[in-house]
Order: C-alpha cells, then sequence, then structure tokens
C-alpha cells in the first residue's frame, strides 16, 4: 500500500507539471491566435484561438480533479476519490462539445447564409503554422508523460491538444485557399475545426460516462487479472469474476474455489494471497473475494 501511495504522488506531481506547461502555453497560443486573426480577418484562425482558449478551462479542470482524487476515503467515499479523474474527463468532453457545436453555428451561419468572404492577411498563415508546432509539441510532451505515470485523465488533455494541432492544419489549408482566391475556404476551414472538435468532445463525454456507470476494465486487463487468481496456489476454479473502474484502478468481485477438505483459515489464506498478487501484477485498487467449495 505504502508503494500505490508513492505511485499516487508521483503521478499527481507529474500530472500538475504537465497541466501548468499547457495552462501557459496556451494562454500565449490563445491570445496571439485571437488577436491575429481579427488583424489578419482570418475566421479559421480567430476560432481555432477560441479552441486555444477552451483548453485553458480543461486545463483547470484537470487541475481540480487531480488534487481531489488523491484524497483518502472519507465516511462519504469509503474507496477514496479516484472517479473525480473520471468525472473530470466528462466534464473535458463537455467542454469540447459545446465549443465545437457553438463555432458549428457560427462558421456555418456565415457559410451558408451567404454572408461575404472576406480577404484573408498572410501574417494569418505564418501564425496558423507556427500555432501548429507549438501545439503538436505539446501533444507529443503530454501524451508521453500520461502514457508513462498510465493517467488516463492527462492522455484525454493530451488528445484535446492534438485536436488543437489538427485544427491548426484545417486552419492553415483554408488561410492557403482563401491566399490563393478562394475566399470562402477560410470560413469552410472554421466550420470542418467545429466538426473535429464535437465529435472528439462527444467521444470523451461518452467514454467517460460509461466509466462512471461502473464500466468493466477491457479484455486483456481481465485476463491478466483472471490469470493472477488461478495461478494462486490453493484456488481450483472461479467464477463471477466483476470488474468496474475506479479512476485508472479497478475493482475487482470474485467468487474463488478452493478444496472442501481444507479448515476456513487455510481458505482464508488463500483468499489473502490472491488478493495480493492482483494488487501487485495489475493495476487494481482493491480486491473483494468469496471463497466457494470446489464440487
Amino acid at each position: 500500500m505504502h508503494t500505490r501511495n508513492n505511485d499516487s504522488q508521483v503521478r499527481a506531481s507529474e500530472t500538475q507539471k504537465c497541466t501548468l506547461v499547457s495552462v501557459i502555453l496556451n494562454v500565449i497560443l490563445s491570445i496571439f491566435q485571437v488577436a491575429a486573426g481579427m488583424i489578419s480577418g482570418s475566421q479559421g484562425l480567430i476560432a481555432d484561438g477560441i479552441h486555444s482558449f477552451s483548453d485553458l478551462f480543461s486545463d483547470f479542470v484537470v487541475m481540480v480533479a487531480n488534487k481531489k482524487s488523491q484524497q483518502d476515503s472519507d465516511d462519504d467515499h469509503h474507496y477514496g476519490h479516484l472517479r473525480f479523474e473520471n468525472g473530470a474527463k466528462f466534464i473535458i468532453g463537455g467542454i469540447l462539445l459545446f465549443v465545437g457545436l457553438g463555432m458549428l453555428w457560427s462558421a456555418g451561419n456565415k457559410l451558408f447564409h451567404g454572408q461575404s468572404h472576406q480577404e484573408v492577411k498572410t501574417i494569418a498563415l505564418w501564425v496558423s503554422l507556427l500555432a501548429l508546432g507549438i501545439k503538436e509539441i505539446l501533444f507529443r510532451y503530454m501524451l508521453a508523460t500520461g502514457r508513462r505515470i498510465n493517467s488516463s485523465l492527462l492522455i484525454a488533455n493530451a488528445w484535446h491538444a492534438r485536436s488543437d494541432a489538427a485544427s491548426s492544419v484545417v486552419v492553415a489549408f483554408g488561410i492557403t485557399g482563401n491566399l490563393l482566391g478562394l475566399h470562402s475556404m477560410d470560413l469552410l476551414a472554421a466550420f470542418i475545426v467545429a466538426i473535429f472538435i464535437a465529435r472528439m468532445g462527444y467521444l470523451f463525454a461518452s467514454d467517460a460516462l460509461h466509466d462512471l456507470m461502473d464500466r468493466s476494465v477491457d479484455a486483456q486487463t481481465e485476463l491478466a487479472i483472471r490469470n493472477c487468481l488461478l495461478t494462486t496456489d490453493g484456488v481450483l476454479g472461479l467464477h463471477d469474476l466483476k470488474t468496474r473502474k475506479m479512476g485508472d484502478y479497478a475493482l475487482v468481485d470474485v467468487h474463488l474455489e478452493v478444496s472442501k477438505e481444507i479448515s476456513i483459515r487455510e481458505g482464508h489464506d488463500i483468499a489473502v494471497e490472491a488478493r495480493k498478487r492482483v494488487m501487485n501484477h495489475c493495476n487494481v485498487l482493491n480486491v473483494m473475494t468469496h471463497i466457494d467449495p470446489d464440487h
């Protein structure tokens, strides 16, 4: 348990540091992009700047959830507060979804209702390319950190940053088209970016909602848990293995089958050893066992 607490503290520290880097970069980028978009007349660049600004809120959510999830169990939360991470992921998805829908309505209204298409200045292209490079670097940094510390919350925020990078690619193409005389391309780029953002938000929110509704772990993790239990000395079989997500960990319930000839003490010791093996080899927060006699 001491090792698990140390791991949690390392994860929290790394997540906090990574998120602070994201906050600083997103503050600079959002101000720079929106200002450049207004000066150059690029709706796509303004939309991209607003997307960068939405990252600030998601970063704030990550920081709060990261702190809250490290709190110990209490009278109201016997299993701890790790589901703050799942809730934060759901909020990030909701942010992306509503930002995307708002941008979709704005760009679509201008694109499909005959509003005049403004010619964009060259500075917009250079700003969009610079933003693209910074966002891609931020994505790779956050994703690498999230995978190293096994944080689905940080990985989700990394893909949020990648959505910014992808949107900057679209914006750059739209600005290029506008500069070549296809003035509607800038608005079309803003429209496509909005669709991309809304779709990613829906996927994040849907995934987090399933975790909050006690979704089981993936098949590979469940197989690893099953193998740990079955290879424990004294375990002859198992049934009714159930799992549910708790932050980046899992809660496990299982019925273990042991010889009907052994004592209650021996059955208890087998269950303790089986639980210990799963806790040591799998990303599991707790294992609840029930001992059944083998038929």
